[in-house]
């Protein structure tokens, strides 16, 4: 199902399926948070080495297929699938935005 997504976050997911860790990192604000796995990544070098890491690690696709808010926080949630333990999963990303680009993002199962 195609959901209307905000334009940083539509940019974030599509960037993230074609595995370019460089354009990912555009989609965020330069002192922006990731939260994942329970370890935190702070600022674009860190969000850049995370999504590397990530992508050399697993082959996945994620598929939005729900949004709402909470608060100042919009939640997607996404079908996650690929060759990690626990495939496949529905996981919350919650995403805090600023203007044009996400200032945090919490992924959540």
């Amino acid at each position: 199902m195609a959901i209307d997504l905000p334009e940083s976050i539509s940019r974030y997911f599509a960037t993230d399926r074609e595995r370019d860790a460089e354009a990912v990192v555009q989609c965020f604000a330069p002192h922006a948070t990731v939260r994942d796995e329970g370890r935190t990544h702070v600022g674009r070098d860190a969000i850049r080495t995370w999504k590397q890491d990530t992508a050399s690690a697993f082959s996945y696709t994620v598929e939005p297929f729900s949004m709402t808010r909470e608060g100042d926080r919009i939640v997607v949630t996404s079908h996650l699938a690929g060759n990690f333990p626990g495939s496949p999963v529905d996981l919350r990303y919650l995403f805090a935005i600023s203007g044009e680009q996400i200032i945090a993002l919490e992924i959540t199962p």
